[in-house]
């Protein structure tokens, strides 16, 4: 007790209360996620005690960084105003502000691990900047008066408590001077000092098991270190080849299928691609659907017995089906950053946040220099995930709520709002399927009057939380879960197919319909790999039979392989090529995370690629979802760095611009 006294005198006597509430909360919140994935975490002896260690480790840390303002305080204020009314108010709201914000964050964590699996990370600044979508999301999935009150009611007894024991009479009444308050101060100042100085989030992953790696973490901790480190350098973080070198071993891949570099001395991917049977081209309207989180596993066609596909099992046996296709990333400007970009996903955030991001080759220049117009229609406000900002930057028109900010004063493109009297059901992230549909068809039907051929990308939403959506439509009720969703989703398609048959225009139109990414992407694997497989198909396309396609491929290979069959000699940026051209040996699927970057080839093996500058070497296993670890391959290694790494430095010294590959803006 005589060494606590030293440590903590009675007039530390809240600020240790306070750091022990946290550390125990904190590690019930650990526990809760522990049980939560007790099938999924290594709960081994040594692994769970260390995750515990580690994380109650990262618990102090953290906990510092609130302490040291109040030890500060407690350190300057004189002795003689102790407990006194100034004293009291301090304390009180600063005591009564931190257990809120520990709450709070608590509940948020709950509910962001029941959505990603993850401790905070970028996803949730990044929600910090929209507060209006996800606060609607929040109050329509969750019982925001229950949560409220219950953090007002533990807030309340946590006070009730500390009052009861006494603690803060203690820290009132006492006699401790400078000398006994300049210990515990600078104890709490040289622990924040450790931690913003030498420890970073990602020391907490100390484990093969990702669960025990976000466990470990503290959730408030990684939330501030997400909010800092929001993007990464490739050559920094990651194993890389000399720069020619990689541009070398890319562009000797896309030679060997036939493409003309364009730009050989240079570091650059820009080629020609070109129709060596000599086809006339064909140019339909070719309108794309992106679905919401419509991992394979939802669709009857990949085993689910549900029913909640209909419409789409029956296109898989109607169209250019791709049953072994993966998404590139995890959320939705990750799929658009790789189907606009055709670009193996960059480390941080995704290109379509990031600043820099107009004026660069995407397939809409493809389409551009067809004749194309070129349009990009959202459901709800464009300004989300800087969306609008991309688009228009990058010549497409934009078709949304029209609500919230346009675009960057120097983009000049046209706007169209999605007016009120032209959406029957609306929720936090956007008109329902079938709204933004009929949207599209409205604009088709100008489009063709104007006898111009169209390019849409359509951005939809219903199959979101808090899965809300028109009642009467399907038979599973709105808002009861992800099944009914996605049921409705299906059905808003065939509403769709059905009204756009009926068109002049559809007898010249492909329909191509794929998913942004799977619904989870969360697994204990380094990379989860089954969490990354969707669907995706083309629709009425001139002269091609039906045909089911086992070839492995990505988002960034759909619209090259559809301008190849479109019989299209263009020049390209793309990384992508034509899927149902290439040979085993080719086959192969970018995936990957924020930090984690993947490549998988057709004989399911896999390599990542870390931020510590670490590559790992596995066999996925198709029915366990397992990655075995495998001795590394040299030339394996060399195509994904090399892949990864001109990506990269394509984006980052402007290799994407149109002007540096000599096009018009």
């Amino acid at each position: 007790m005589l060494l606590f006294s030293r440590f903590f005198p009675k007039r530390f006597r809240l600020l240790w209360y306070f750091v022990g509430t946290f550390i125990v909360l904190s590690t019930i919140i650990r526990l809760v996620f522990t049980f939560w994935m007790l099938s999924e975490v290594d709960t081994s002896f040594f692994k769970i005690g260390n995750t515990l260690l580690i994380g109650f480790l990262f618990d102090i840390g953290t906990v510092s960084f609130f302490a040291v303002p109040y030890a500060l305080y407690l350190l300057i204020f004189p002795k003689k105003w102790y407990g006194s009314l100034f004293d009291r108010i301090v304390t009180w709201f600063a005591y009564t502000l931190g257990i809120i914000i520990f709450l709070f964050s608590f509940f948020a964590e709950i509910t962001f691990w029941e959505e990603f699996k993850n401790r905070f990370n970028f996803i949730a600044v990044d929600y910090l900047i929209y507060t209006y979508e996800v606060v609607k999301n929040i109050n329509e999935s969750y019982p925001i008066p229950l949560l409220v009150g219950g953090i007002l009611l533990l807030t309340a007894f946590l006070l009730y408590r500390t009052k009861r024991k006494g603690v803060l009479r203690k820290t009132f009444n006492n006699e401790n001077t400078s000398k006994q308050k300049l210990l515990p101060t600078l104890f709490f100042i040289a622990i924040a000092a450790i931690f913003a100085l030498f420890v970073k989030n990602k020391d907490a992953e100390q484990f093969e098991n990702r669960y025990n790696n976000e466990i470990a973490k503290t959730g408030i901790y990684s939330f501030f270190a997400a909010f800092q480190n929001n993007e990464l350098s490739f050559t920094d973080f990651y194993k890389t080849l000399p720069v020619k070198d990689a541009f070398a071993e890319v562009n000797s891949e896309f030679k060997k299928r036939g493409d003309s570099i364009l730009f050989p001395e240079k570091e650059l991917i820009f080629r020609n691609i070109s129709n060596i049977d000599s086809l006339p081209e064909l140019k339909p309207n070719v309108i794309f659907i992106c679905v919401e989180s419509l991992s394979a596993k939802f669709l009857g066609s990949f085993g689910n017995k549900e029913n909640i596909t209909p419409t789409l099992d029956s296109l898989a046996n109607h169209s250019l089906f791709f049953n072994n296709l993966f998404a590139n990333g995890t959320r939705t400007v990750r799929g658009m950053e790789a189907i606009t970009l055709s670009i193996p996903p960059t480390p941080g955030r995704s290109i379509v946040k990031r600043e820099n991001n107009q004026q660069l080759f995407t397939i809409g220049e493809v389409f551009k220099q067809k004749g194309y117009n070129r349009n990009f229609f959202y459901g709800g406000d464009g300004y989300f995930d800087n969306m609008n900002s991309f688009f228009g930057g990058n010549g497409f028109n934009i078709v949304d709520r029209g609500r919230g900010f346009l675009l960057d004063k120097s983009i000049t493109t046209t706007r169209t709002n999605i007016e009120d009297e032209e959406v029957t059901f609306e929720n936090a992230w956007g008109i329902a399927d079938e709204d933004i549909y009929n949207k599209v068809i409205k604009v088709a039907d100008e489009a063709h009057s104007a006898g111009k051929p169209f390019f849409d990308f359509v951005m939809t939403t219903s199959n979101h939380r808090p899965y809300t959506y028109p009642e009467g439509k399907i038979d599973i009720p709105s808002g009861s879960g992800r099944s009914g969703a996605v049921k409705y989703t299906d059905y808003a398609i065939s509403q769709f197919l059905k009204k756009a048959q009926q068109k002049e225009w559809y007898k010249n139109t492909v329909i191509i319909i794929m998913a942004d990414h799977c619904a989870s992407s969360a697994g204990r694997q380094e990379l989860d790999v089954k969490n990354y497989h969707i669907p995706g198909l083309m629709l009425n396309l001139p002269n091609i039979s039906p045909e089911k396609v086992d070839k492995m491929a990505s988002q960034i290979d759909i619209f090259p392989t559809l301008f190849s069959l479109l019989n299209w000699n263009y020049d390209s940026n793309l990384y992508g090529t034509d899927i149902l051209k290439m040979k085993p040996e080719e086959e192969r699927a970018f995936v990957g995370t924020y930090r984690k970057l993947g490549l998988l080839k057709g004989n399911d093996e896999v390599m990542v690629l870390g931020d510590q500058r670490a590559s790992n070497s596995y066999k996925w296993n198709r029915e366990t979802n397992e990655l075995q670890p495998l001795k590394e391959d040299e030339v394996f290694l060399k195509e994904i760095i090399s892949n990864y790494q001109t990506a990269d430095y394509l984006f980052s010294n402007g290799g994407l611009k149109l002007k540096s590959l000599g096009l018009e803006n």
